[in-house]
């Protein structure tokens, strides 16, 4: 027997044995590689999910630090309101001391009393004018303080579904707080009751947003995450099938190129002059068909100079569609005048002595 033959053949024995123990091991380590990741001489590479997980908290972190910032920035330019019998929230509309909120949170007052974030007491203010067809009205500090932060309004065409929002103001007269959620839908047109010291408005374009809106929320600011105003909360939805009160998740802002629009006249001229809202001319009631439905708008009056009269119009008349759409109330006809501009022609159809006419209307303007 050849002895160094057999010497050689035991030699091979370990070094197979060895070969197979690393392939079954990189085979193990492969496998869990996929679970939890594998480390061994070498090797420092993190797997899939925990790569994903270690996203996942950098954008948490980076999520909440937008929001602090947000807050940090804008939340000093909102202000409490507290008139005599209501309370309610306003923005910080310049270094002035000028303050844009809510017509339905001034009322009838023209003093208040406002608590400012560099404010230890409330200050005095008083009002400048208001505006209820738009529910937008602005006052002013008599004696601001300083550090008084004028509030950055956004271009609000540029808001988009998705969009997230926190709202800002004092709900319950809880000051200073912060609620969040998105933007639910743009281009709403909204009118608000007149019960519990509403308006009565029809408002266009509105921002909806699910963001919670609550008593003290009205007048203060609906802030993206730019820390840029896009608009002013006013309302929040009402579910009638649980006695009217709030529907939780859908509330409204006045979107801020109305609220700049409107703001700007009042500081530069102490009311609106240019309200860009269109108008027939006419003071209407709604009128209800032989099966007691609502079935139009009854023209009362047409204003002489008005856009219904110079289209043939008259007291009497039994307006049914606009623009093709058509009405059955008084609130659809104000709905429908809140989506258009002065100047722009429509049809109009109505009933006059049981027939049925049209007229082309340019429209006037509020």
């Amino acid at each position: 027997m050849d002895r160094s033959r057999t010497r050689r053949a035991r030699r091979t024995r370990p070094n197979r044995q060895a070969r197979r123990a690393a392939a079954l091991t990189a085979a193990v380590c492969s496998a869990a590689a996929l679970l939890a990741g594998c480390s061994g001489p070498g090797s420092s590479a993190e797997s899939p999910v925990t790569q994903q997980a270690a996203a996942a908290r950098a954008d948490a972190n980076g999520l909440q630090s937008d929001y602090q910032k947000v807050i940090k920035d804008v939340l000093p330019s909102v202000v409490q309101i507290n008139a005599a019998d209501s309370l309610g929230s306003g923005v910080v509309y310049d270094d002035k001391g000028h303050v844009v909120t809510n017509a339905h949170v001034v009322g009838e007052e023209k003093t208040f009393k406002v608590t400012t974030a560099s404010s230890e007491t409330p200050v005095t203010a008083e009002l400048v004018s208001s505006y209820p067809e738009q529910d937008l009205a602005v006052i002013k500090l008599d004696d601001p303080p300083e550090g008084l932060k004028p509030a950055e309004f956004g271009d609000s065409s540029k808001v988009e579904v998705g969009q997230i929002v926190l709202a800002m103001g004092s709900p319950l007269g809880l000051s200073s707080s912060v609620t969040q959620g998105i933007v639910s839908a743009t281009g709403r047109t909204v009118s608000e009751g007149r019960a519990g010291g509403g308006t009565g408005a029809t408002i266009g374009n509105m921002v909806q947003t699910s963001a919670a809106i609550n008593p003290g929320n009205s007048g203060g600011a609906l802030v993206g995450l730019d820390g840029k105003v896009i608009g002013i909360p006013t309302l929040a939805a009402t579910d009638p099938e649980m006695g009217d009160s709030a529907a939780p998740g859908i509330g409204f802002a006045i979107p801020a190129s109305m609220v700049k629009t409107v703001a700007d006249q009042i500081v530069e001229n102490g009311k609106v002059t240019d309200s860009g809202r269109a108008a027939l001319g006419i003071t209407g009631r709604t009128v209800l068909g032989s099966d007691y439905k609502p079935a139009g708008v009854a023209v009362v009056e047409a204003a002489q100079d008005g856009a219904a009269a110079k289209a043939g119009i008259r007291a009497g008349d039994i307006i049914t569609r606009f623009d093709g759409t058509p009405l059955t109330t008084i609130t659809s006809l104000s709905e429908a005048l809140a989506a258009d501009k002065p100047g722009q022609r429509v049809e109009v159809t109505y009933t006059r002595d049981g027939a049925e006419k049209s007229a082309d209307v340019t429209l006037g303007e509020m």
